[in-house]
């Protein structure tokens, strides 16, 4: 049933690839199972992928690539669009701009940025939302999300800042061992010269004011120098980018970051919760 869905809702660009792949094989001269060696694959993952009854994987395509591209650069070519497809369609507009953003800051109330997640942190969460999706559309938001961690690698990196509010570092998704492998997983990426992380504490509303009661939200700033904010509210995103109202949720982020622990004690909490035994 699920790989019958996935062949509905398989995009233009899965399609594609499944078209070019099979001439490119029969081009060759292969069989199924003949590129399925090859590139280290099953031929029924072959024949799913040539049927969309389960897409190609980023690391499916760059074998492509290498195997039976025949120099063209296609499925290279192909890999951004792919990955396009994999995201929820709420997300893809923006997914462009965080690829090639210069500055990202983001405040997170609920469960730690998707750009920070690790595997199993990202397999539990996605795995225990509601409604529940199929193990394959799963396994696809999962690579689609970790391909996010490309950013970090980049050549021109992104300055980065992450605000978490205290209790998403204590809200466990899968088990308490996922969730301080995602802490230590945390703790490593805020070490890194071009990120700070935050943490809002949770009694900060004892303190008179509380600039985070609005809810989450990502400010991103692009090549072109233009300013955005990304918010997502039940599966509904938002992308603002009209100056005066852009001004404004910049203004509550700096309250919010203003409130938040500094970063070197925001990272002893952060490391301190992830040696905790439960």
């Amino acid at each position: 049933m699920a790989r019958a869905e996935n062949k509905v809702e398989a995009g233009g660009t899965a399609h594609m690839v499944a078209a070019m792949s099979k001439a490119f094989r029969e081009q060759h001269q292969l069989t199924q199972e003949e590129l399925g060696r090859q590139i280290g694959y099953t031929a029924s993952a072959i024949s799913a992928m040539e049927t969309c009854a389960q897409p190609a994987s980023d690391k499916m395509l760059v074998k492509l690539e290498e195997v039976i591209g025949g120099g063209f650069g296609l499925f290279e070519k192909a890999r951004r669009f792919v990955l396009l497809e994999k995201y929820p369609t709420r997300f893809r507009g923006f997914s462009e701009m965080e690829a090639g953003a210069v500055t990202i800051s983001s405040y997170e109330t609920l469960v730690v940025d998707g750009l920070f997640q690790t595997e199993a942190y990202a397999r539990a969460l996605i795995g225990g939302s509601f409604p529940p999706v199929s193990e394959q559309k799963r396994e696809q938001l999962v690579e689609a999300r970790l391909t996010r961690r490309r950013l970090f690698e980049r050549e021109a990196v992104p300055m980065i800042e992450l605000i978490l509010e205290e209790s998403v570092l204590k809200r466990p998704f899968g088990s308490w061992d996922i969730m301080r492998g995602q802490l230590r997983s945390l703790a490593e990426d805020a070490r890194r010269d071009n990120v700070c992380v935050q943490v809002l504490p949770m009694d900060r509303g004892l303190r008179g004011t509380y600039a985070g009661d609005r809810g989450a939200m990502k400010l991103v700033v692009t090549q072109e120098h233009d300013h955005v904010v990304y918010m997502e509210i039940e599966d509904q995103g938002i992308l603002v980018s009209e100056p005066p109202q852009v001004s404004q949720l910049a203004h509550r982020y700096a309250k919010i970051r203003a409130q938040a622990l500094s970063p070197d004690e925001s990272l002893l909490l952060i490391e301190q919760l992830a040696g905790e035994e439960r």
